[in-house]
């Protein structure tokens, strides 16, 4: 049995920096590709491996390869995160949640359970860490769709060997509030655009949170201001204020459906049309995903399939790329090992239990 957290160590030495995969994604074929067992392709920094038994249901395993860059800090040993430190049942390291451990958990399986007992798809994919533009799964649903073809997906993000089922969607729009500039000697003379935020912060500040249960799974929304501008110059009544909203918004809502409480929300306090002059715009926006336990081959592993022990299952809150496989059709959760609140800062750590967990749940589900 292979040792799955020392597996990990090896992973979060083999450096990959957004944009930077490459060397690391050429060791993950090469160690794939002398698998007689699986198909292997290459898209870019993109890789899939794939078993083909004739079963009559493919599963995807999904992780991405790259990491956030490395933190600095002199105070710690070896004056950064950069590679794996184990001090007892503990791995420190850049990616040792986010998500080496899950890329060993698949890369593992992907090596040694030669006949599944259902299809298993293996899609280690590039640059999810920056803008969405770049994501290597996104590159791959472009160019080679019929490499994702699956019945259901497994998401490898750290979740501390839960299910974090689904996940919320994301919108951003900005409020351009107009006004009249005047001298600050004569403000009646103007209208102040900044002076304008104030009803419209304050009832982003009074927003109660909805909280919808969907399949057992409790979702909590938010909305908040991210980024606030206005002014000209110190003598000025200022003529534009604007400010960035960010909304996270729960499965049951489509994104039109986001965007029409967003702009109702924002209403009392803009002035649009011909006269008014506001602006409402969206910035961007990523759909919500369905927590999608209802499918078999999910359901058994919230039910602990092979092991006998059911997992912990709640609402993922973030966005994360299930939804891209909802968009595709492909029923999809968050599972994997790690906890999801230490990923990206310099403290990043792997506790051995959740490692083991993951790895055990996962080869249990898969192995014939």
């Amino acid at each position: 049995m292979t040792d799955v957290f020392a597996l990990t160590a090896d992973l979060v030495n083999r450096p990959s920096v957004s944009f930077e995969e490459a060397p690391f994604v050429d060791w993950l074929e090469g160690e794939l590709r002398a698998c007689d067992h699986l198909d292997v392709e290459r898209v870019g920094d993109n890789l899939v491996a794939r078993t083909s038994l004739g079963h009559d249901q493919r599963l995807i395993l999904a992780g991405h390869t790259d990491t956030v860059p490395v933190a600095h800090d002199p105070e710690m040993p070896g004056g950064s995160n950069a590679t794996a430190r184990i001090e007892g049942d503990t791995m420190w390291g850049l990616g040792s949640a986010d998500m080496k451990g899950g890329l060993a958990c698949f890369f593992d399986i992907a090596r040694t359970v030669t006949e599944p007992r259902v299809d298993l798809s293996f899609v280690f994919y590039a640059r999810e860490e920056v803008a969405q533009e770049h994501n290597g799964l996104r590159e791959l649903a472009e160019v080679r769709p019929d490499l994702l073809v699956g019945d259901c997906a497994i998401l490898g993000e750290p979740t501390d060997g839960t299910i974090e089922a689904g996940c919320q969607g994301a919108m951003r729009i900005e409020v351009v509030l107009a006004g009249a500039r005047a001298h600050t000697a004569r403000p009646w003379m103007g209208r102040n655009a900044v002076h304008r935020l104030g009803g419209l912060l304050s009832a982003l500040e009074e927003y109660e949170a909805r909280t919808p249960t969907i399949d057992g799974c409790t979702y909590r929304e938010a909305v908040q201001a991210v980024h606030v501008e206005g002014g000209v110059a110190g003598n000025v009544v200022p003529d534009r204020a604007a400010v960035r909203i960010h909304h996270r918004y729960a499965p049951d809502r489509s994104a039109a459906e986001a965007e029409a409480f967003l702009r109702e929300l924002v209403a009392p306090h803009v002035e649009v049309g011909p006269e008014g002059g506001d602006e409402v715009n969206v910035l961007d926006s990523s759909a919500a995903c369905p927590p999608s336990l209802t499918h078999p081959l999910l359901a058994e592993l919230r039910d602990g399939y092979g092991t006998g022990t059911p997992v912990e299952v709640r609402a993922k809150l973030g966005w994360t790329d299930v939804a891209r496989f909802a968009e595709l059709g492909i029923p999809a959760t968050n599972f994997g090992s790690g906890d999801p609140t230490v990923a990206h800062t310099k403290h990043e750590h792997l506790h051995r239990e959740s490692i083991e967990r993951t790895a055990a749940a996962l080869r249990a589900l898969v192995s014939s």
